[in-house]
């Protein structure tokens, strides 16, 4: 496994991670949920990300029930919760957005849910209109003093947000966002490399990236269809299956030109895809998903497929999408 800092931070975590989003508290049970984060912990993996929204917080109980059983030892992972949404079905006011209460109350209850006693990473799912962004910065810092979180963040906010809520910090002596957690994948680059990429070179943040296989459309098994137990057919996931429609003319010749120029390479599609991701340097740490041990095992490949890649193959990588 290797290991990267967290952006300007001291905290090193591992290349690649492993999240319960879609998978744990769901279509992955108990059992199953020990088996994968048991072999991920083997390998090398000291990074596991949730939500509270994730299975309405089954997925962090699922998490923390097996992080117990496993009896890992709190100073060898990283665990992380993100709010925003709320865990209940239909949230009140109060159980939901960025304001000081449901932080605080979301961080409590992640906390209960996950059986820890700390949160590592503490993320804002996405930025809340309706909360100031001071409140929110003060919320947080509020927490990283009661010891309760120790590094805070953002998933998918406007760069001048970020740069707002690092204003906001300054000025009063608080603690800063760490690091961003954006989507990011041979499909989906921008966002990264144009408005990321120069914020955490100017403040120092990290990045945790998801869905490195485009919810799994760069693993190629989606050419001939969608299979009857994927991820694009789980109740409440429909709207992935939208992807598949993306720049429909194109997308399939390049699907397979991917697919050829993985084998040439000696890799699966979905290797040479994370191991594109983990080319970049300023990605922290890449997050998998699994629901099978077969799954996390061939990901867990792409540090061998990162290890082979050169400027000349990456050009070769991108250039396929770019036509």
């Amino acid at each position: 496994m290797q290991y990267r800092r967290m952006g300007n931070s001291g905290l090193r975590l591992s290349a690649l991670s492993l999240g319960a989003w879609v998978t744990f508290g769901g279509r992955v049970g108990r059992g199953e949920a020990r088996e994968l984060v048991a072999q991920a912990y083997a390998a090398g993996i000291n990074f596991f990300d949730n939500a509270e929204v994730y299975a309405r917080g089954e997925a962090e109980r699922v998490m923390g029930d097996v992080i117990a059983d496993l009896r890992l030892p709190r100073d060898g992972f990283c665990v992380s919760s993100k709010v925003l949404w709320g865990s209940v079905e239909d949230p009140r006011p109060t159980q939901q957005g960025l304001s000081r209460k449901h932080v605080t109350e979301a961080c409590h209850q992640a906390l209960k849910r996950l059986r820890v006693e700390y949160l590592d990473l503490y993320l804002c799912h996405r930025p809340d209109p309706e909360t100031p962004i001071e409140e929110t910065v003060l919320a947080m810092d509020s927490l990283i003093r009661q010891g309760k979180v120790l590094y805070w963040g953002t998933s998918e906010w406007p760069a001048e947000l970020i740069r707002q809520a690092h204003k906001i910090a300054r000025a009063a002596h608080l603690h800063a966002p760490s690091l961003e957690q954006p989507q990011y994948n041979l499909l989906h680059r921008e966002r990264l490399e144009l408005e990321y990429a120069p914020l955490c070179a100017e403040l120092g943040m990290g990045t945790t990236v998801w869905s490195p296989l485009a919810s799994g459309v760069l693993s190629g098994k989606y050419l001939d269809g969608i299979p009857a137990e994927s991820r694009f057919t789980a109740p409440g996931y429909e709207w992935l299956a939208r992807k598949l429609d993306e720049d429909s003319e194109r997308r399939p010749r390049q699907l397979r030109e991917f697919v050829a120029l993985a084998a040439e390479l000696s890799a699966t599609p979905a290797q040479l895809a994370i191991a594109w991701c983990l080319a970049n340097p300023q990605v922290s740490t890449v997050l998998l998903g699994a629901s099978r041990r077969e799954q996390l095992a061939e990901n867990l490949g792409a540090l061998d497929v990162h290890a082979r890649l050169d400027d000349s193959t990456v050009a070769r990588i991108e250039s396929v999408f770019a036509r």
